[in-house]
């Protein structure tokens, strides 16, 4: 098993990550100003669904 340290990632999304999605989306790269924008939205989106994101995981975990 995989030992952990604390400050190591649990996941990441790059610039890379973003770009992959525009072009299968939208069919281009994002400008600096569009990344901003995604930025912004993903911390949004992110930080609202955590904790439900969170509670289906343990409640997984405890039901197994």
């Amino acid at each position: 098993m995989e030992t952990f340290k604390k400050e190591d990632l649990v996941f990441a999304i790059t610039v890379e990550d973003l770009q992959y999605e525009a072009n299968e989306k939208i069919g281009r790269e994002l400008t600096d100003d569009e990344i901003q924008i995604v930025k912004k939205g993903l911390e949004w989106g992110i930080g609202e669904t955590i904790g439900i994101t969170y509670q289906a995981i343990f409640s997984e975990m405890i039901s197994q």
